[in-house]
């Protein structure tokens, strides 16, 4: 029997003794299901993002790049490895800012939400003369100290200072105008 990557990871449910796809596949860990569940859900994202951009006029070589960029642009196990990957990741690490939280009562943030509603003004600059990428950030520490800020962030900051180190550049983080980065 062939099974489909989707059919695989939706058509799981409970069977008495545990969890079993209909591909025969036992899970008896509901964590694992729902770990499953996940993974199906983003392979199918990054299956139909590849193929919107098979339907383009994007060569292969290039859909490849786009899609290698978006994997490793993952905290946990990327890193910028060309200049698009490099650009991509300090758009979206740096992209810090109050707009960002939806919910606006303070009793529900979680710490993410806490640093994104603290930084009251954020400006990436990039200085191609000097070769540097500057994040200047002002955050409300009555809001969420730098402690906090850097409990989050410094993985981002870091995975930053590489991407610009591919682009052969250097970069800056000031907060609260002081140097840190």
């Amino acid at each position: 029997m062939v099974w489909s990557g989707r059919h695989l990871v939706f058509g799981c449910g409970s069977r008495g003794d545990g969890i079993v796809c209909d591909s025969g596949i036992p899970f008896h860990e509901s964590q694992e299901v729902s770990l499953l569940r996940i993974a199906g859900a983003v392979y199918v994202t990054l299956h139909n993002t590849y193929d919107i951009l098979k339907e383009s006029d994007m060569g292969m070589e290039d859909r490849i790049t786009v899609v290698s960029a978006i994997g490793h642009h993952d905290e946990s196990t990327g890193g910028a490895t060309d200049s698009v990957s490099a650009a991509l990741i300090i758009a979206d690490k740096t992209d810090v800012r109050r707009s960002r939280v939806r919910e606006k009562n303070e009793a529900t943030f979680d710490k993410h939400d806490r640093v994104n509603y603290a930084v009251m003004d954020a400006k990436l600059k990039v200085d191609t003369e000097k070769h540097v990428i500057a994040l200047n950030l002002q955050i409300d520490t009555k809001i969420c100290t730098m402690y906090v800020y850097f409990e989050i962030f410094l993985g981002r900051m870091m995975m930053c200072r590489g991407a610009a180190d591919v682009l052969g550049m250097t970069f800056k983080l000031t907060a609260n105008g002081s140097k840190v980065l």
